[in-house]
């Protein structure tokens, strides 16, 4: 088991599994309802050109985070 990390710094072509939100209500239900949950699994895929937003897989889908929203998901590196 490697060191917890925020989503942000999850390197490109990584993979981790998500061990909490920490997030106010509007935020987590749009996490919630992208497929992000605790213990689901979860991709660092892409960047934008200028880093942010960055693509993630999650659950076979292709989904884009702002940096700012991602440093409120907890992920432990895989």
């Amino acid at each position: 088991m490697q060191e917890e990390i925020t989503l942000d710094v999850l390197p490109l072509g990584k993979s981790a599994k998500v061990v909490n939100i920490d997030c106010n209500s509007n935020l987590i239900n749009r996490i919630y309802d992208l497929g992000i949950t605790q213990n689901s699994l979860i991709k660092a895929a892409f960047k934008s050109p200028f880093g942010d937003p960055i693509a993630y897989l999650v659950k076979d889908t292709l989904i884009a985070l702002r940096k700012k929203d991602c440093k409120s998901i907890i992920v432990d590196p895989i």
